[in-house]
């Protein structure tokens, strides 16, 4: 997958700005605060019609202007689409070849996206929340039976919860509904269980052999931990479990108001030699653990969708010392992914890797190729 031109019209500090890269690396230069970090969330909104920055301020459009714009042009197995999104404060449009695309469902996927940022710390040192987000992006973006299913979780989520609250305060209220519920809620559980699953057992087929190569140490894998107890993940036995813990807890989840038991209270962890990283690793080596994860996920999505994601490197550099960061561009320079990262200086970067990128220059939001 590759993106050959992106456009940005009235987003964060670019008025309207048009570029045009490389189909291997693509590095963009400058100081802090001239715009580089823009350019990449320019191109997750078009691949996700959300930011990937962690708390900050969603609204992207510059100021004095009432909308933006953002245009790509993507080549996936050989086939070339024109994606467009226009926001304002009121609404969202999306294109795909000029027609517009209703559902983000029906538009996620399109142009897939690994995305790294120094703000990725949070993976292990931030809230079960934070984890959760990152399987249900990646995941949505390679199944959109999996986006569809965890859509109507969310919103059988939220009507479960609002009847338990009914039948609190109202004692004859019929609780053959929410038996109703509670079944089709435990359908789309499993589902997303099962999927959650084997994504984590797909990283973990090579997290720990990237993490090696980077820094030549061993001994990183992930943990999976649902928020019941799993013994099988097979639909018969999960279905089973669910269902007799909605039975045992009904009144407990009748006084808290809310569904207690599912995978929207799911966690993962990062283990280094069997002991929990966000307490026993330092934080270059927490670092290093999610960039291998990141790393991880290309053959994923290579496998699922036929082709390469994008790669998105966000001031890459000075989060690793010389010798990781030059393993790291080894492992990235082929010509079969397309990576395009951000950086304040090209000091101590093996000179080879230079010369066969796309280098731009950034400063005051105006984007020069060298």
């Amino acid at each position: 997958m590759i993106i050959s031109k992106i456009s940005l019209v009235g987003f964060r500090n670019y008025s309207n700005t048009s570029i045009s890269l490389g189909n291997g690396m693509n590095i963009f230069v400058g100081d802090n605060a001239q715009g580089k970090t823009n350019i990449l969330e320019g191109i997750t909104f078009l691949a996700l019609t959300k930011s990937h920055r962690i708390g900050v301020n969603p609204n992207v459009i510059q100021f004095n202007k009432k909308k933006c714009k953002l245009t790509g042009t993507i080549k996936k197995n050989k086939i070339i689409s024109k994606l467009e999104i226009e926001m304002t404060d009121d609404y969202k449009k999306l294109w795909v070849n000029k027609t517009e695309i209703r559902k983000v469902a029906d538009y996620i996927s399109y142009l897939n996206i690994i995305v790294f940022t120094p703000d990725d710390l949070e993976i292990v040192k931030g809230s079960p929340s934070v984890r959760r987000n990152l399987l249900n992006i990646q995941l949505s973006q390679i199944s959109k039976e999996y986006l569809q299913y965890y859509n109507e979780y969310n919103k059988l989520l939220k009507t479960r919860n609002e009847y338990l609250k009914v039948l609190f305060n109202n004692n004859i209220a019929d609780k053959t509904y929410l038996d109703i519920l509670t079944d089709k809620l435990i359908e789309k559980a499993v589902f997303i269980y099962q999927k959650r699953n084997d994504y984590i057992n797909m990283v973990n087929l090579s997290i720990d052999s990237h993490y090696y190569d980077i820094s030549k140490d061993k001994g990183i894998s992930v943990k999976y931990v649902p928020n019941i107890e799993i013994e099988e993940f097979d639909s018969e036995s999960l279905r089973k479990r669910l269902k007799h813990l909605f039975k045992k807890n009904y009144m407990k989840e009748l006084n808290y108001g809310m569904t207690l038991y599912g995978p929207h209270r799911d966690d993962f962890y990062f283990e280094y030699n069997q002991h929990d990283l966000k307490f026993f690793g330092s934080q270059g080596q927490q670092k290093l653990a999610i960039l291998s994860f990141k790393l991880s996920e290309i053959e994923i999505f290579k496998e699922f969708c036929g082709t390469s994601p994008v790669l998105l490197l966000d001031d890459i550099f000075s989060e690793f010392d010389i010798k990781k960061r030059n393993q790291l561009l080894k492992k990235i320079s082929s010509n079969d992914i397309q990576s395009i990262i951000t950086t304040t200086d090209l000091k101590n970067i093996q000179k080879k890797y230079v010369e066969n990128a796309y280098v731009f220059h950034v400063k005051n939001g105006e984007i020069n190729r060298k």
